[in-house]
Parts: C-alpha cells; structure tokens; sequence
C-alpha cells in the first residue's frame, strides 16, 4: 500500500465504497422502518393520496389483514401516519393519511436511493 494516504489505507481495508463513503455505511444509513416492502408500498400509496381506507390499501397491496394491520402501526407509532378509525352507517371504517413526518422520511429514502442509484452508474 505504498503511496496512499491513511484514509485510502482504512477505505480499502473496509472493504468496497460508493461514492466515498463505505457500503456497509451507506446500507446501515436507510431507514429501516421505510425500506420494508410493505411499510414503502404503504407510505407511497399515501403519498399520491389524501388518505385511503384500510381496505383501499389491503387491496392496493395485495396483502392480508393481519399484515397490513401490523406495519400500518409501526408507521403510525414513528409518527409516519395518522389513522382514524370510525363508522360509515354501521360499518367500521379506518382512514390513514401520511403525515408531514411520513413525508419528510419518504421524501429522504427516496433521496437516498436516487443517490444510490447515481453513485453505482458513476462507477
């Protein structure tokens, strides 16, 4: 390793880097409670909607009651989105909405992964 800087010598111990920072690094900087697959459908869908019932998005994503139930709460216990549970006649109904938290975290990822995207096409 003769002839590089200190700082080349520990990026290339640390294995592979992406636009200078490390890939490990660049991995553990997503937010995790986004970048699953479900809770992304869910936070995208609300992002091109003012709201949707619970059922709009079970429908919308293809997904069971159960699943949908536990990643919409997680999304609305990081404040990510607002749920209105409530009746049309006599038939429960629950609305989600995205809120401004939900879209500033949205709004990163995405950033992140344009970002991403960019630094591997760079190379």
């Amino acid at each position: 390793m003769a002839g590089k800087s200190g700082a080349e010598r520990r990026a290339a111990a640390s294995g592979p880097e992406l636009a200078g920072a490390p890939m490990a690094g660049v991995a553990q900087q997503l937010d995790r409670l986004v970048h699953e697959r479900l809770r992304l459908g869910i936070l995208s869908a609300l992002s091109v909607n003012e709201s949707l019932t619970f059922t709009e998005l079970k429908k919308l994503l293809d997904t069971t009651d159960g699943n949908l139930s536990v990643h919409a709460r997680k999304l609305e216990e990081a404040g990510y989105v607002a749920c209105a549970k409530g009746f049309k006649g006599r038939v429960p109904r629950t609305d989600y909405r995205l809120t401004a938290a939900g879209r500033r975290a949205l709004d990163r990822y995405l950033d992140h992964m344009e970002s991403l995207i960019q630094a591997m096409r760079d190379r």
